[in-house]
Formats: C-alpha cells, structure tokens, sequence
C-alpha cells in the first residue's frame, strides 16, 4: 500500500488542532493587578497563585513567574550584600 503523503504534508497542523488565544488582559485588569502588587505580603502569595494556577490567564502566568524570579534574584543578591557587609563590619571588631 502507498502512501501519498508528502513529508511536509505529515507534519502540518491545521487551524482546529492548535489551542486558542487566550483573551488578552484588560487595562482594568492589569490596573487591579499593580494595585495589589502594592500591597506587601498579598503581592507575594497572589504571584504564586497567579504563577501556579491553572485557571489563570497564560499571559499574567507568565508575568507572574517572572515576577517571581526576578523577586528570588533580588533576595539571593540582597543576602549575599548582607552577608558581605556583616563579615567585614565583623572582621574589623
């Protein structure tokens, strides 16, 4: 039997297999979200449940894990600063 498939005709995907847009994210929305991101303690435990969620939106998903890096950078730097700073104030007593 024969196959009259072309190689690039195998791999094409049409327009009903790929998965939709998600709804793009309102001006309202993004106004709500830098509201709450000024509120501390809320901002860090809404970025994990915007991050990790799966009923969020992709877009503010994505947002939010960079969100939560950026955060995990700064902490790592803002420690070893300290740390630095603790050991020669230390050294010179």
């Amino acid at each position: 039997m024969e196959n009259n498939v072309t190689p690039d005709q195998s791999y094409q995907v049409t327009q009903d297999m790929r998965q939709p847009n998600p709804p793009p994210v309102t001006f309202g929305e993004w106004m709500l979200t830098m509201l709450l991101m000024c509120i501390p303690v809320v901002n860090v435990v809404l970025l994990f449940v915007w991050a990790f969620s799966s009923a969020a939106n992709p877009n503010k998903a994505n947002w939010a894990k960079a969100s939560l890096a950026w955060f995990a950078i700064f902490l790592v730097v803002y420690i070893l600063f300290f740390v630095i700073i603790l050991s020669i104030v230390g050294s010179s007593w």
